[in-house]
């Protein structure tokens, strides 16, 4: 069984603008990007790993998703580590609750621990994943989620691509748009802000490549999450 990463997630990014030319190695990796920056704030050394994404093409910034790396990069060069942190616990955190609640059940429904997330776990469990141990924030997490669709991308198969498009369908698409766009527009966000950029540009970018890449056939969902 494989484990759900939740939200325990730090210091296994790799980013794709450093590292990676492959597609799937691009998509795994600005999963995880997320994933990270969503599941705690980022350490000076994820911080660096930000600064360093390359804005050096005049081509990267010809796209919304590209212009969206680009601000990414310059606010983690504005950013420092006490400040990210304040704002992280501002908008996540608070004195009982955060400016944002980032739980697939919440956006959906209004409530935490609602039947969005008993979906979840169930289609999680077929997947074969399970929950690790010490974890106590729902698997709906929005940076959980991000974490396993960044395990779910493996490359070229046609079934896996319809796989991760029925959970990303299923399970993110729903609620996390309007997530990353309430991140932009929260009060306390600086830094955020950028990254709810990224997430609201990718996730579009990220929904048209699945659609394009798996057939919507019933043939494909029979050994899927149905």
């Amino acid at each position: 069984m494989t484990e759900v990463p939740a939200t325990d997630i730090g210091g296994r990014v790799e980013t794709p603008m450093i590292s990676c030319d492959a597609e799937a190695s691009l998509r795994s990796g600005t999963y995880s990007l997320l994933a990270n920056l969503l599941a705690s704030p980022p350490d000076q050394g994820m911080l660096d790993l930000v600064t360093g994404i390359d804005r050096s093409s005049p081509e990267s910034a010809e796209t919304m998703l590209g212009a969206a790396w680009q601000m990414l990069a310059a606010a983690g060069e504005r950013a420092s580590v006490s400040a990210v942190d304040d704002e992280y616990h501002a908008l996540f955190i608070g004195l009982g609750r955060g400016e944002l609640v980032p739980f697939g059940s919440w956006y959906v429904t209004g409530f935490l621990m609602e039947q969005p997330l008993a979906r979840l776990r169930a289609d999680l469990a077929r997947l074969g994943f399970e929950r690790q141990e010490g974890v106590r924030e729902p698997e709906d997490h929005v940076a959980g989620l991000c974490d396993v669709m960044a395990i779910l991308n493996t490359e070229g198969e046609v079934a896996a691509y319809e796989l991760q498009r029925e959970f990303f369908e299923r399970h993110m698409l729903p609620w996390m748009p309007r997530f990353f766009r309430d991140l932009q527009e929260a009060k306390s966000a600086s830094f955020y802000r950028a990254v709810g950029q990224l997430g609201e540009q990718f996730l579009e970018v990220e929904k048209e490549f699945l659609r394009a890449s798996a057939p919507d056939s019933a043939s494909t969902r029979q050994d899927g999450l149905s």
